[in-house]
């Protein structure tokens, strides 16, 4: 375009012009094509996006709940799954056995008193320390029964362990109820988690420590604890010695009961042999009783003179004794320490004869 100075008028130069219009088109389609890249570019990443979130993983340790349009369904299978975008959610949760302490932290080691104390049966206050086990057995119930479900069971847990631990006498949550405690408070806990249908099960609940809250309680357990094993030690010994005399009692006694069954098997067999010879020795009497009551006589007199001594008193207070022993082969005794002998008796009031 140009200027006529004389007639003040433009005068336009229609090559310029052209190439202005052309000039203008070309940036037009420039425009365009940049638009249309933008968008394309921005469906690209939104496709990317949509597409990667059509997808989840789910671990060995893990279940996941999804969510369709607010209502949930549990996912216990491992490996990729596909949900639609927008549309479905997924929610995991961790289904390893997990605990918690009852009484103590368990980063610091402290005791927890408000958790800790408590009293038995018979009016004994005591520190006991729980740690819990549980996990995740039901996911949907986990996320949507309840805010918070561990916090329940913890307090299932306190006021279980609570309520059995009053039921039993200090000395047996010290020493020998520690199982049996345990065995109650455990079922007492999954009688209430049925109840209650929280998505949790109890695995394990372990009596950590029991003492007393006081030094002077604890000397005065102490001492009570060793008389106590004093006592099993002093029955032990007993047992031990019961045990190795018993069995030589009953050894002794043994032997005597065979000594007098041999005793008696002796003394019936002497009794049925002398019966034998009675009855021989009637059948010989019966035959010749003459003869037989003349050898019988002699075989008594060879058996009870050499035991004998014969005196003889005429009554005038000389006293002489037979010879017998010359027959016998025993050696004679002297008159003088025959007289001896029988002025003895006489003083005692007896004569022999």
């Amino acid at each position: 375009m140009e200027f006529n100075k004389n007639e003040g008028q433009r005068i336009i130069d229609p090559e310029k012009l052209e190439q202005k219009e052309q000039k203008r088109k070309k940036n037009k389609k420039m425009k365009g094509a940049a638009k249309l890249c933008g968008v394309i570019a921005v469906v690209a990443v939104a496709g990317m996006l949509l597409a990667g979130d059509s997808f989840y993983q789910i671990g060995e340790e893990e279940q996941a709940v999804l969510v369709t349009l607010g209502k949930p369904a549990a996912v216990t299978e491992t490996g990729l799954h596909f949900k639609i975008p927008l549309i479905q959610t997924v929610r995991k949760v961790n289904t390893t056995i997990q605990g918690f302490p009852i009484g103590y932290d368990i980063q610091t080691n402290e005791n927890i008193e408000e958790e800790s104390v408590m009293i038995t049966s018979d009016y004994n206050f005591i520190n006991v320390d729980f740690f819990a086990e549980y996990r995740i057995v039901d996911p949907v119930q986990y996320l949507y029964a309840s805010e918070q479900p561990e916090e329940i069971l913890k307090n299932i847990v306190q006021s279980s362990i609570r309520t059995v631990v009053g039921s039993y006498q200090v000395d047996d949550v010290l020493t020998t109820g520690k199982s049996e405690i345990q065995a109650k408070i455990k079922t007492m806990i999954t009688e209430r988690l049925e109840e209650q249908d929280i998505g949790l099960q109890l695995v394990n609940i372990t009596m950590q420590d029991s003492e007393p809250p006081t030094t002077e309680v604890v000397q005065a357990f102490k001492a009570v604890e060793n008389a106590k094993q004093g006592k099993e030690t002093a029955l032990n010994n007993a047992n031990k010695y019961r045990n190795e005399k018993l069995p030589e009692a009953e050894a002794e006694a043994d032997q005597i009961i065979k000594e007098a069954e041999a005793q008696k098997q002796t003394r019936i067999n002497e009794a049925e042999a002398q019966v034998a010879r009675f009855n021989a020795m009637y059948e010989e009497y019966i035959k010749n009783p003459v003869v037989t009551k003349q050898r019988m006589f002699y075989e008594a007199m060879e058996e009870v003179l050499p035991g004998m001594k014969v005196v003889i008193d005429n009554g005038d207070g000389v006293e002489k004794i037979l010879p017998l022993d010359s027959f016998t082969g025993q050696k004679e005794e002297t008159v003088q320490e025959t007289d001896e002998k029988m002025s003895a008796d006489t003083g005692k009031g007896g004569q022999e004869s």
